[in-house]
């Protein structure tokens, strides 16, 4: 029963709708006992020969006034408690959604899709059943039994009471027993089904893959090994709860053999009449669904209590990049410098980046060049604040980024990252994904200086073509000049493109660039690139080779050097020459 002290902070949220729903509850216990006491009083009168009509009638009358009110009552508990129960799920997706968007790279570089989603949706549905469901059979059944118990011992027999209540301990040690054994294995059940959803995520999105490498035949048998384990799982906490109506219905079974037998003898002996055993047993069977609820309640209690501690340790993992306290709430604008000593991946010993030391003037254009893996992205990310935690500083406009409010730093910077990643939605509304309510105009004029416009009139349903999961349904080139579109229509101070052009011819390139110098007058680029072609006109060009700044210059000052640069730059111009003569 730990999770409903867990679970304490939302019961005392929510303490109006459930106090009004128990209190209904236990109003609705109270009137279940009305029936089996006028069912004994008329058998009595039958007996006794001196039943009446109108006494049949006071009877009948009494019974529906009853159901009546039950039926009313039934109606509002369950919208106060399930209700209340429907809300706390609601409020933890909300908290889960929102400490999944504040969290860093590291978070979602441990933790996979898959698992997230089944946090998101079958962990809160038990959660949920715990808080109204299992409330409910909590109440409910302590309520119920309470008051039957009562009515038998108080108004028939106290000694026949006890008698039919001898077997009750061994059902609450066997419950008990069963609940610890259940609590354990749904936990071990739950993550085979995260794992079997990230599976089942991962190969859909990464169908083309599979294909191309004919696959599909060794992922469809690894998806069969994953789903059979989550069946045996299950199987194993089905054979758990499966004990649960058993044990109870022979609990049951005692109890009515023992009434039957001991309550036979009072009657005989004269200590009770027909009409009480009669009650009796009618109560006897009320406690039946007490104790079917008892057993009911382990099983969604200890369900609860470990989907609760799933998403509990989710909910507990330190948001790593936060804001400090008093920080500026102003969007940065200036002069740019890094000043890193050294960086290191969270969770690795080995440096990515060292001795990091340039200036990059506001309105300015900068190049960055590098082989794969010299930290070009890195230097991006580390500017966006997806990283902390390295030695030196990052300045933006005089001051630290760290102390501008995250928001507001990423106000004044636009990102096209390496992996152009595009909404399922139309092309407007991800070229407007920074401002939903953007002019039309405003998107078109974005989408011009990326040089897509041309492209998306070509469209049947121009900007309103929905591009598919990820943009299947475009090219690659034209995802980037989307995505860069996107950035644009943001003006931000800062535009950074993480080698945003590779897809794209040399002819649509240079217009895309020649646009960027004609519009983003006086505002500042960083370009990282592969392609030499993408950072030649740059006012400064830094050149990283094994996360250290090897060479740096305008493109004539790195030709003259005759180093790294001028290495790559003729390779390059060769390659195209050759590319040009086949």
């Amino acid at each position: 029963m730990k999770v409903f002290l867990d679970l304490k902070w939302f019961f005392i949220q929510e303490k109006k709708s459930y106090l009004t729903g128990i209190v209904i509850l236990l109003f609705v216990a109270l009137l279940q006992l009305i029936p089996p006491k006028i069912v004994g009083i008329v058998v009595d009168s039958i007996k006794n020969n001196n039943l009446t009509a109108e006494q049949l009638m006071k009877w009948v009358l009494i019974l529906t006034g009853t159901a009546l009110s039950m039926y009313g009552l039934r109606f509002i508990w369950r919208i106060m408690i399930f209700g209340s129960a429907t809300k706390l799920s609601r409020l933890l997706r909300n908290r889960l959604y929102h400490h999944f968007t504040k969290m860093s790279p590291s978070f979602y570089q441990k933790r996979r899709v898959g698992d997230l989603m089944a946090h998101a949706t079958n962990d809160l549905q038990a959660i949920q059943q715990t808080a109204g469901a299992g409330v409910l059979t909590l109440v409910d059944s302590l309520a119920t039994g309470g008051f039957v118990i009562i009515a038998m011992a108080f108004t028939i027999s106290w000694k026949l009471t006890l008698i039919a209540l001898i077997p009750m301990p061994f059902m609450a040690l066997l419950t008990n027993y069963y609940g610890t054994l259940l609590h354990k294995r749904f936990h071990k059940a739950q993550e085979a089904f995260s794992a079997l959803n990230d599976k089942t995520q991962e190969s859909v999105s990464g169908i083309k893959v599979i294909k191309t490498f004919g696959q599909e035949d060794e992922d469809i048998e690894s998806f069969n090994i994953q789903s059979r384990d989550v069946v045996e799982k299950n199987v194993a906490v089905a054979k758990v709860d499966s004990l649960f109506d058993p044990t109870i219905s022979i609990i049951v079974g005692i109890s009515f053999f023992l009434s039957i037998v001991f309550g036979s003898r009072l009657v005989v002996n004269g200590e009770l009449t027909i009409g009480e055993l009669i009650s009796f047993t009618t109560y006897l069977g009320l406690l039946i669904w007490p104790m079917l609820a008892f057993g009911w309640l382990f099983n969604i209690v200890e369900r609860g209590r470990a989907s609760y501690d799933r998403v509990s340790n989710l909910l507990s993992e330190d948001i790593e990049i936060k804001d400090r306290e008093n920080a500026l709430d102003v969007c940065p604008s200036g002069d740019i410098e890094y000043r890193v000593e050294s960086f290191s991946f969270p969770g690795e010993e080995k440096t990515a980046l060292e001795d990091i030391h340039f200036k990059v003037e506001k309105g300015s254009t900068i190049g960055i060049v590098g082989k794969t893996g010299a930290g070009k992205t890195t230097i991006l990310r580390m500017l966006l604040r997806e990283f902390d935690g390295y030695r030196g500083n990052i300045l933006f406009g005089g001051h630290s980024i760290n102390e501008y409010r995250l928001a507001t730093l990423r106000e004044a910077i636009g990102y096209v990252p390496q992996d152009h990643f595009l909404f399922s939605s139309t092309i407007f509304d991800n070229i407007a994904f920074s401002d939903p309510t953007t002019d039309p105009r405003q998107v078109e004029e974005a989408a011009k200086i990326a040089q897509i416009h041309d492209d998306i009139m070509g469209f049947t349903h121009g900007y309103g073509t929905i591009v598919g999961e990820r943009g299947v349904s475009l090219s690659g080139g034209q995802k980037q000049r989307i995505s860069i579109a996107r950035a644009l229509l943001m003006d931000p101070e800062v535009l950074l493109l993480d080698d945003s052009l590779s897809a794209v011819d040399a002819k649509t390139e240079e217009a895309i660039l020649s646009s960027l110098r004609k519009n983003r007058s006086g505002k500042t680029t960083i370009i990282t690139a592969h392609r030499l072609s993408a950072i030649q006109h740059a006012d400064l060009i830094v050149v990283f080779e094994g996360g250290r700044i090897v060479e740096r210059g305008s493109h004539e000052e790195l030709m003259d050097l005759k180093g790294i640069y001028r290495e790559m730059y003729i390779r390059q111009q060769l390659e195209e020459l050759v590319e040009h003569g086949g």
